[in-house]
């Protein structure tokens, strides 16, 4: 299984994906509780691997992971440019618009809740691409 991680200052994004692609968890949590919920997902699930962005703070959130949970997780980067603009569209495939929201174009819409933990989601996928030699973030 692998699990998907968006760090970030105040919060961050994870999701547990199985080999073949089924979602098994995603969730939104503060940055503080983050190594703990990592902690408590591997006890849950058989993670081999995780996944994050390579953005600015990657370095030091891949050093703590490690020093916290030791030799036993893989840690994978991945591009994660666009991830965000990528899981605003996510957010309405997922929760399509009800009411009156259906009547403002996509492109205007703002999710009504953070949605790093579908941005962990991109990364796997981004991810399983990249291991089958196919990425869609890079056309």
């Amino acid at each position: 299984m692998i699990l998907g991680f968006d760090p970030g200052r105040d919060k961050c994004g994870l999701a547990v994906m199985g080999k073949e692609q089924q979602l098994l968890y995603h969730q939104v949590v503060s940055s503080q509780k983050a190594i703990a919920t990592i902690k408590q997902l591997s006890q849950k699930f058989p993670i081999e691997t995780l996944v994050m962005g390579d953005g600015t703070t990657a370095k030091s959130w891949k050093q703590e992971i490690s020093r916290d949970l030791g030799a036993s997780l893989s840690i994978a980067l991945v591009d994660e440019r666009y991830s965000t603009l990528e899981a605003r569209d996510r957010y309405w495939e997922m929760y399509p618009p009800k009411g009156l929201q259906r009547l403002i174009p996509q492109g205007l819409r703002q999710p009504p809740r953070p949605v790093d933990d579908l941005v962990a989601i991109i990364l796997i996928e981004r991810y399983f691409n990249q291991a089958a030699g196919s990425d869609p973030s890079h056309p």
